[in-house]
């Protein structure tokens, strides 16, 4: 342990003295939606763009640096996280400008979409099913009920590495099926998205619909990750899932969901390690019944013991 966390300071010490907030070891277990794994070994929340940018220009390019929203689609093994995990909690301005909304990366999209709602704009309504937050949905090309961010976004604003700012058009994003061209070491913090006016009362029954939906269909009160695995093309994820007789399968305190087979769950006492092999074993399985190679939607990081390097499973 003291090894740990002399290893811990010499990184605090090699880090550009910022008006942000850095926190030693920091617990990632409370700030992700499952409730697992282990610590990061730096958590730093910027201040703002400009200190953002600094830390960036400022910092080791060996150090490793990992984005993290609200921790919805992520998966944080026990081990916990090597270098610099950055929370971009500050980054939550919303400017309505006619219709079209300006928006921080940090930004809830359940948030925007009750925004919008309240401006009587439309178009917006699907982000009220998508946990998570505007920075995620650009670099997940997010989605529910036939819409994309790609339908909405008229621009969104990324960092560098080396702390530069970029404007992207949605053409300059590349999406794809839950997916952007961008590179991993961008880091998006903010975005313009485009809507038009319509009924407001229209517009609170569809988000009503669409909540009451999610909540009917998917297993929202548990300790869950979202959807585990991308739907391959043509397919549905969750038929393949159930037909490969995985639903209700258990491993340790995972589980996967009994009523929506793409969605693994903490029953209470869950590891990382519990959840990921849960996870591959759904693939296994399906591979062997439908010969179909489910890609993980949810994003795997850390190590599985403490502080070994840092992998990122694909």
């Amino acid at each position: 342990m003291g090894k740990i966390m002399d290893n811990m300071h010499n990184l605090l010490q090699k880090l550009p003295s910022v008006r942000g907030r850095y926190t030693e070891r920091a617990e990632l277990s409370k700030l992700t939606w499952f409730r697992v794994g282990g610590p990061a070994e730096i958590l730093y929340k910027p201040e703002d763009l400009e200190d953002l940018s600094f830390f960036l220009k400022q910092k080791s390019k060996e150090i490793p640096i990992f984005t993290l929203g609200v921790g919805s689609n992520l998966l944080v093994r026990d081990g916990g996280i090597q270098g610099v995990v950055m929370r971009l909690s500050g980054f939550n301005n919303i400017v309505v400008q006619g219709n079209e909304i300006e928006v921080g990366a940090g930004v809830l999209d359940r948030t925007l979409a009750l925004v919008a709602q309240d401006e009587s704009l439309q178009n917006l309504e699907f982000l009220a099913g998508i946990p998570g937050t505007i920075g995620g949905a650009l670099r997940m090309n997010a989605g529910c009920y036939g819409t994309e961010i790609k339908d909405i976004l008229v621009s969104a604003l990324a960092i560098d590495g080396q702390g530069k700012i970029h404007k992207l058009t949605a053409e300059d994003m590349g999406f794809s099926y839950r997916h952007c061209e961008i590179p991993h070491d961008w880091i998006f913090v903010g975005a313009r998205f485009k809507a038009k006016s319509g009924s407001s009362k229209e517009i609170t029954a569809r988000i009503e619909n669409l909540l009451a939906e999610r909540e009917e269909a998917q297993p929202v009160k548990s300790r869950t990750g979202g959807s585990t695995f991308a739907n391959p093309e043509g397919l549905k994820a969750w038929e393949i899932i159930d037909k490969a007789g995985c639903r209700g399968l258990k491993i340790g305190g995972a589980q996967v969901s009994e009523k929506h087979c793409n969605f693994l769950i903490n029953t209470g006492d869950a590891t990382a390690e519990d959840l990921e092999i849960l996870g591959e074993t759904v693939r296994r399985r399906v591979k062997e019944t439908s010969g179909v190679d489910l890609r993980w939607e949810i994003v795997r990081i850390g190590s599985s013991k403490n502080y070994a390097v840092e992998a990122r499973a694909a």
